[in-house]
């Protein structure tokens, strides 16, 4: 991967473990992730305006087939994601969510669109993936799939929370896949513009989450006003983030870009763990080591 397609996913990370602390912090629903919708529509109209005059005329069945699809796979992803925050430690649904993701895209790219990668790419990955068990409690995990009995009231509390961050991570994480296979094959097959990808999933969106607002006007107003100021933020930086990987996708291998975008996780296991005041700190901070330098790997493949 070139340095500066490398350069491109570390800021996309930076910023994607920004936004999705801020997303924890506003403990939304779907009506939150239909107000970062249109902020990010209104927001970036000037953008999606400028670059796609003279595209979208061009575009036929296919194109806008694979803008639906992504619109509808990120309203599954954004609602699935805010779930488990409200229900897990971001510091367990994010990695789980973040490394099962890539990792399902890598193997897809290899197969699907015939790309190949070297034993010191294959080590990346094998480091995004330890780092990722260890964020997500690591032995902790195993422990609690064996336990049968429990009768201490905050261990069984304990594996609630690991249990469900389990389930939303995984699950985010099929989603996160299934997305970025679909726009990677957008922007690197069809060569469809980084921008207008986002910025047009961004309309299906808004649009199939519109009617989950409408339903109880007043109930989306109070919330509107509780979390106005996290979904301007979300909404406004949520696109540079991804827009930026979509470059790098159209410059380095899907199978690279994927697993190094988890560098977000170093991020998020630092200054999640410091704002949000969970727990396990030290197994998380040394599993978001491993994936740097996993990402550093992948960085030389």
């Amino acid at each position: 991967m070139s340095a500066t397609a490398l350069s491109i996913v570390l800021l996309a990370g930076l910023l994607h473990a920004l936004w999705n602390i801020l997303a924890k912090k506003a403990g939304g629903d779907a009506r939150f992730a239909c107000f970062t919708a249109g902020v990010a529509m209104v927001v970036w109209a000037p953008v999606g305006v400028w670059v796609g005059w003279d595209v979208l005329p061009q575009w036929g069945t296919w194109e806008w087939g694979f803008v639906i699809a992504s619109g509808v796979l990120h309203v599954l992803y954004f609602v699935v994601l805010l779930r488990g925050y409200r229900h897990a430690d971001l510091t367990v649904v994010y990695p789980l969510a973040r490394g099962t993701g890539p990792l399902l895209s890598s193997l897809v790219a290899l197969i699907w669109l015939g790309e190949s990668m070297s034993y010191i790419g294959a080590l990346g990955v094998a480091g995004v993936v330890s780092g990722v068990f260890l964020i997500a409690g690591g032995p902790k995990l195993i422990t609690d799939w064996r336990r049968v009995n429990v009768v201490n009231e905050d261990q069984m509390a304990s594996q609630r929370l690991r249990s469900a961050g389990l389930r939303y991570g995984v699950l985010t994480g099929l989603f996160i896949a299934s997305y970025t296979v679909v726009d990677g094959y957008a922007v690197k097959v069809l060569l469809m513009s980084p921008i207008l990808v986002h910025y047009l999933e961004n309309l299906v969106r808004f649009a199939l989450l519109a009617p989950v607002v409408l339903r109880d006007r007043p109930t989306a107003w109070t919330l509107w006003r509780q979390q106005w100021k996290y979904a301007l933020i979300v909404g406004t930086v949520t696109p540079i983030s991804y827009v930026l990987v979509l470059y790098a996708m159209q410059t380095a291998p899907l199978s690279l870009v994927a697993p190094a975008r988890e560098v977000s996780m170093l991020f998020a296991a630092i200054i999640g763990g410091h704002l949000l005041g969970e727990g396990d700190r030290w197994l998380r901070l040394l599993g978001a080591l491993l994936i740097a330098a996993g990402v550093a790997m992948l960085g030389l493949a």
